[in-house]
């Protein structure tokens, strides 16, 4: 196949979404225990029968736009919905997050698997370890004027039709938590209508109304094929995980899928629906004055709730604001490349910022294998760079049964850029890594960082030393480094399990000039 066009260029983002999608055996997996859950919560005999229980998916699973965790240990997060009509009168948040709760453990095997630690608004399931996924189950009522209207087009809604999808939450950090039993002064939230809202969007019908008789209403069909804003959400996010790996403060899902899809004018092209949803994110985040923090905050608005805004936490910490506008000026300036890019340089940018994993499989699929090479070096490497007196060698023994690969970005100023061996990282910048892997949980995680170079002899630091990171989470395993010397550096990645070190990464290469 000879790849000379932007066409195929979009086929090969969109065969990385399709990457990036979970399989057909994992979703069957996810749909199966979401519905056994369901089904307990909403059975005949259930404790919260009288209120009409109904069970529906929220979130990524209804908006089609999940993705695999960046560390295949990970587990997928699933939320749904657990909407009651109606209440005991006495009823405050606490007293139906309780009910909730009772009716789960009135299965003895859900009682086992019910998080001890109890979360703000929701009750999580832990599933086996071998499943890799967990259910997020957010207790909400409605009044009886509540009703789906998911199988209309949201430009055919009505402003009070919009209101009527809304349901009323729990969050146990507000003071009437306990004490307030009207639900008008409840947290209000309104995945449905967001929903809806999304699809019109896209411009694409739902393949299965979630305006059913069922109590338990399914997740949308399983589709391979998505459309091109979808697969734009997938592939920002996957670029936000490889950044910023664990990062407690990096962007989150609901702001980027939102900016994206203000911004989507329904391109059909992948190269072009990508580089035009980036260029116009920015317009959508308004700026108003404040009572609260006495001045002009940042506003994501939600499109179906004008009071709630998404971007709240950022008034708050600095860290989070500034971390969206970094990510975004990353991926701006990392796929505006594929304008104009040879399909060799596409395919070492793509891997870099994107994965190596889906990008192969994408190539693989677009029948441009000739294109993967699994590492690159710079034109001036030689590879007596790494036999240096001062390199430690590890203590373990090595039994690498699985991979891991490392990403880098270095930050300077206010720009973050991805590091490759033929990127020139200049002095004085915060360096960080993340590394993905394949290693069943648990583990240990260390890292090696070797310096070289005149400049780091003479200030005696010739870094080569293993040692214990304490990084290790959900999302990634990081590393935050200084370009201090002149020199070409590397730094690896080790996984140990029961003493036995089971993966090793390559040398990650860091010039510094």
């Amino acid at each position: 196949m000879i790849i000379t066009n932007e066409v195929t260029k979009s086929n090969i983002l969109d065969e990385i979404g399709i990457a990036l999608d979970l399989t057909e055996a994992q979703y069957k997996l996810v749909e199966d225990r979401y519905k056994a859950v369901g089904d307990h919560l909403c059975k005949d005999t259930s404790l919260l029968k009288k209120f009409q229980p109904s069970v529906m998916p929220q979130g990524s699973f209804l908006l089609g736009t999940m993705i695999k965790p960046i560390m295949s240990d990970d587990e997928l997060d699933v939320d749904i919905v657990c909407r009651l009509t109606g209440k005991q009168d006495y009823w405050a948040q606490y007293h139906l997050k309780q009910e909730v709760k009772k009716q789960i453990e009135e299965d003895a095997r859900y009682k086992q698997m019910l998080c001890k630690k109890e979360g703000k608004r929701c009750w999580r399931i832990d599933y086996a370890e071998d499943t890799k996924f967990h259910l997020d189950i957010l207790p909400s009522v409605v009044d009886q004027n509540h009703f789906i209207l998911l199988e209309k087009s949201y430009s055919n809604l009505t402003n009070q039709e919009i209101k009527n999808i809304a349901i009323r939450i729990t969050d146990n950090t507000l003071d009437n938590y306990y004490s307030d039993t009207n639900t008008q002064n409840w947290m209000p939230s309104n995945p449905f209508g967001y929903a809806a809202w999304f699809n019109e969007r896209k411009k694409t019908s739902y393949t299965r109304s979630l305006n059913l008789s069922e109590s338990v209403k399914p997740l949308p069909k399983y589709e391979r094929r998505k459309s091109p804003l979808q697969r734009v959400v997938q592939i920002l996010k996957r670029h936000r995980d490889i950044m910023f790996g664990s990062n407690d403060d990096k962007p989150i899902s609901i702001i980027i899928t939102t900016l994206a899809a203000k911004s989507y004018r329904q391109e059909e092209n992948m190269i072009d629906a990508l580089l035009n949803i980036l260029s116009s994110m920015r317009n959508h985040i308004q700026y108003e004055y404040s009572i609260k923090y006495g001045k002009q905050i940042a506003w994501v608005r939600n499109p179906v709730n004008d009071e709630e805004n998404f971007a709240d936490k950022w008034a708050d910490s600095s860290s989070k604001e500034e971390n969206f506008d970094i990510w975004l000026s990353k991926a701006q300036s990392d796929f505006e490349i594929l304008r104009n890019a040879d399909f060799t340089q596409i395919y070492k940018l793509l891997k870099t910022i994107l994965g190596t994993n889906a990008v192969n499989e994408a190539f693989r699929k677009a029948n441009a294998v000739s294109f993967i090479t699994e590492s690159y070096l710079p034109v001036t490497f030689d590879k007596k760079v790494f036999d240096v007196s001062h390199r430690a060698q590890p203590s373990w023994r090595l039994s690498l049964k699985y991979n891991i690969e490392i990403y880098g970005s270095f930050k300077q100023g206010k720009k973050m850029k991805s590091i490759t061996p033929n990127v020139i990282v200049p002095k004085h910048c915060e360096i960080f890594f993340v590394a993905s892997s394949n290693v069943p949980k648990p583990y240990d995680v260390f890292w090696q960082v070797v310096n070289t170079g005149d400049e780091a002899k003479t200030n005696q630091c010739l870094r080569g030393g293993i040692y214990h990171s304490k990084t290790a989470g959900k999302g990634g395993l990081n590393q935050k480094e200084y370009s201090e010397y002149i020199g070409m550096h590397w730094i690896e990645c080790f996984i140990v399990k029961d003493g036995v070190c089971v993966a090793r990464s390559n040398e990650f290469i860091v010039n510094v000039q």
